[in-house]
């Protein structure tokens, strides 16, 4: 029998002011039906302020996932992005209500929210593990930065082609010229790798898919890696780079610096309705046939 969620975090895309405002009320229905079957509810702070939401307890981002069973993300993949992120330590399951474009980790529509939030509630649901990637920048032999992404980590050019080497497990793989290298995770694949010309990898695998950016040599192809796999990409020319972190967090690199990327030691759960289907999705958000 699943486990009851006694207290729920509601968290929403609080920085887009017209998202905010489209999502208001979908954020206080919520709320007060939660509230309704006697279920402690915790609006993360700014989604309150900003939604101007009254009569609920409040808590911090940092704080939010040591007192909930359960969180509700309200907005769209870059939402669920940076609460997963940021939540990564509290082992919360996370759940997603699509209020953005494409919806691949926001699987609820807002439609049928609240029947479908009845559902989980009533233990109609199951549990999805996503893995995260860890990396860190080592510059002149101290590292200089570290973070994690869900989605991936890109290394890109901002003004012309870059050259990398890549090692991986200490054994030198190759060299390229290109206009960067993306290091995706699964989830990932569906993102900045797939126009990049990646595979698409099933969210089960624990695989890491390296996806080079406009190779210089078109014999350069993507490669699927294990994810226990260590990954080190050294910057040996470069006029003007940076790293990123799912898109949301960017640091400008130097040449002579290592990345060093390997799988986090933490991952985070997604609760899916029990009728959730992965290739359902990739038909309705890809337009396949």
């Amino acid at each position: 029998m699943a486990k009851p969620f006694k207290t729920i975090g509601i968290i929403g895309k609080y920085m887009n002011a017209s998202a905010l405002q489209m999502m208001q009320t979908d954020l206080a229905d919520l709320a007060r039906h939660l509230k309704a079957n006697n279920i402690k509810v915790l609006l993360e702070e700014n989604t309150a302020k900003h939604a101007e939401l009254t009569g609920f307890n409040t808590a911090s981002l940092d704080s939010i996932g040591e007192q909930v069973d359960l969180v509700i993300v309200m907005g769209g993949d870059g939402t669920m992005l940076s609460v997963a992120r940021s939540l990564m330590d509290n082992n919360i399951p996370l759940v997603g209500v699509n209020r953005g474009r494409f919806g691949f980790l926001t699987d609820l529509r807002a439609e049928d929210m609240l029947a479908e939030i009845d559902r989980i509630l009533a233990g109609h649901h199951h549990t999805e593990t996503r893995m995260l990637l860890d990396a860190q920048v080592i510059r002149a032999g101290k590292q200089v930065h570290q973070g994690v992404a869900l989605n991936d980590i890109v290394i890109k050019s901002g003004l012309r082609l870059i050259e990398l080497e890549v090692e991986i497990d200490g054994k030198f793989m190759h060299k390229q010229r290109s206009d960067g290298l993306i290091l995706a995770t699964p989830t990932g694949t569906t993102a900045y790798a797939l126009s990049a010309g990646g595979p698409i990898l099933h969210p089960n695998l624990d695989a890491i898919a390296l996806v080079p950016i406009s190779p210089h040599t078109l014999s350069n192809r993507p490669i699927v890696l294990s994810s226990i796999s260590k990954i080190e990409v050294s910057l040996v020319q470069v006029d003007d780079a940076q790293i990123s972190y799912d898109g949301q967090f960017q640091l400008a690199l130097e040449m002579g610096d290592k990345v060093l990327v390997q799988r986090a030691a933490k991952d985070i759960a997604l609760l899916h309705p029990t009728d959730y289907c992965y290739f359902e999705m990739l038909r309705n958000k890809l337009n396949w046939g």
